[in-house]
């Protein structure tokens, strides 16, 4: 998975380099990154990245970008919900309590991400997704 990310990654860096301004359309790329996304989200929560390099390739503001992002894990989230409790059984009262100690950490991250993104002009966006893109296919990498 990491190899394909950075391989992937590649790619929209070189398309950053060349100014290239088409979107994909073909769609096998359009069919393909939707079913690595859910794949891989189903396999260990990896969908990020695809997700982020299919946003990139689409030529999203940043603004859509995010919203887009958060409307798609919403739904992927609330996809895979029945299959975390009832079958994985990974959500317990336990993991609840956990997630609601780490409430005033996601509020601060939130709030933080909020400043951060608003200092960041759409071009410079992409290239800080594509840079932390590649960080986490590497970290992805070593930890195999």
């Amino acid at each position: 998975m990491a190899l394909i990310i950075i391989a992937t990654a590649g790619i929209m860096i070189a398309m950053e380099f060349r100014k290239m301004q088409s979107i994909p359309t073909n769609k096998l790329f359009v069919s393909g990154t939707g079913l690595i996304t859910g794949f891989t989200t189903m396999l260990g929560n990896l969908a990020g990245a695809f997700s982020n390099i299919y946003f990139l390739a689409m030529r999203m503001t940043k603004n859509d970008f995010i919203g887009t992002a958060a409307w798609v894990f919403l739904v992927i989230n609330l996809f895979k919900l029945p299959f975390q409790v009832l079958y994985w059984k990974n959500i317990t009262a336990a993991s609840l309590q956990t997630d609601l100690l780490l409430l005033p950490a996601l509020a601060l991250g939130f709030w933080a991400g909020l400043k951060i993104v608003s200092r960041i002009k759409d071009d410079n966006y992409r290239k800080v997704v594509i840079v932390l893109t590649l960080i986490g296919a590497v970290v992805i990498f070593l930890k195999r």
